[in-house]
């Protein structure tokens, strides 16, 4: 199981910043979504509401990734 866990654990930054770019694709994707199913203000604030999950979502990828960084050397 720990060989498996191991495959699913983000360790570099470089890792992080791959898992927000995908994070981001499929925000933007579901935002255009969003558009076309609802015209107008609503739809647009839709959209905002994914893309902004995606900067809330890395942040915490990031500190945590450093966090673990700096708890593992001390």
């Amino acid at each position: 199981m720990e060989r498996i866990k191991r495959l699913f654990t983000i360790k570099t930054k470089f890792e992080a910043f791959l898992v927000i770019y995908a994070l981001a694709l499929g925000a933007t994707e579901r935002g255009i979504v969003y558009m076309h199913q609802y015209p107008g203000t609503g739809g647009h604030l839709l959209a905002l509401v994914c893309t902004g999950s995606v900067f809330m979502a890395g942040g915490m990828i990031l500190d945590t990734v450093e966090m673990r960084r700096s708890a593992f050397f001390f």
